[in-house]
């Protein structure tokens, strides 16, 4: 079957036509944002076929047609900067790993809102827990709860677990075998969706709020070990949303703070400055954090 051309801004889409619906079988070109027609040649562009988008360093959002009705296999595998991607509003059918390694994927936008994109987009870039990719029923609350129920999954896994595959793999496949470095990867992980969670509550049970509170304190700066604060630090210094929760849930403390504030030194003056302020009081004793609804 003859494979055609379309040029778009940043490159190319390929495609090929068959019983009057469009496939999308590659991209070409370095485009950070490419948006797929809903029509080529007047025919609705039903697919995106396997491994179309496959290892395009340089995109970053995709908007996806309303006609679309099938990602392929890896689609958008190994895309290590795509940050969002936007689907129609309906269930779609999606091939295997369509987002592998898509690290930095922050939202699967699919007309819920920016709650659910946030989720769903964390289902599948730290879960691999595809079947939450259900566009019909995201954001309701039967999806809600298996999303939480992975996410407990995760949360109460050992933090030993998989390394022992990782050992056997050998460094030059997983980066250092280090059991230390490996426990604090996964730890960090468990931050990083703890945080998401409480930042995005829709749903959430009063249990398992507090559950997720619990592991985030318990991991702050003085803590069992520090990986709540390690993740606000490297990741979120710049995000006031995170670092207020982080004050909010009682991870600064007076025993703390300065380790904190040294820590940051003047890589996060607004941050920074924010801490300094969890050492003053208004009158009548009352912390500004109490100001701060949970």
């Amino acid at each position: 079957m003859q494979e055609r051309e379309l040029a778009i801004p940043g490159g190319s889409l390929y495609y090929i036509t068959e019983q009057n619906k469009v496939t999308v079988t590659r991209f070409q070109g370095n485009a950070a944002e490419v948006r797929v027609p809903e029509r080529i040649e007047e025919t609705p562009v039903a697919a995106v076929g396997k491994k179309a988008f496959l290892s395009r360093k340089d995109l970053r959002r995709v908007t996806l047609p309303e006609t679309l009705e099938e990602l392929g296999d890896w689609a958008f595998a190994y895309c290590d900067n795509l940050l969002q991607v936007t689907l129609p509003g309906k269930r779609i059918r999606f091939g295997r790993a369509v987002f592998l390694e898509c690290a930095k994927l922050e939202q699967l936008e699919c007309g819920r809102g920016r709650q659910v994109a946030e989720l769903m987009a964390a289902a599948v870039r730290s879960f691999g827990a595809y079947y939450l990719l259900d566009l019909a029923e995201a954001g309701s609350g039967e999806w809600l709860e298996k999303w939480d129920a992975r996410l407990r999954d995760v949360l109460y896994a050992p933090d030993r677990e998989g390394y022992s595959r990782q050992v056997l793999c050998g460094e030059e496949d997983y980066g250092s075998t280090d059991l230390g470095a490996y426990v604090n990867g996964r730890r960090k992980e468990k931050v990083r969706l703890a945080l998401l969670r409480c930042l995005r509550p829709m749903g959430l049970s009063e249990g398992f709020r507090k559950e997720l509170e619990g592991y985030l304190l318990a991991h702050t700066k003085g803590g069992e070990s520090a990986e709540t604060w390690q993740v606000i630090l490297e990741e979120h210094g710049e995000h006031r949303e995170y670092y207020e929760l982080f004050a909010r849930l009682g991870c600064v403390r007076k025993e703390n703070l300065d380790g904190i504030l040294t820590d940051i030194g003047q890589a996060h003056p607004e941050m920074k400055a924010f801490f300094l302020r969890c050492q003053q009081e208004q009158p009548g004793g009352k912390n500004f954090l109490d100001d701060l609804e949970l």
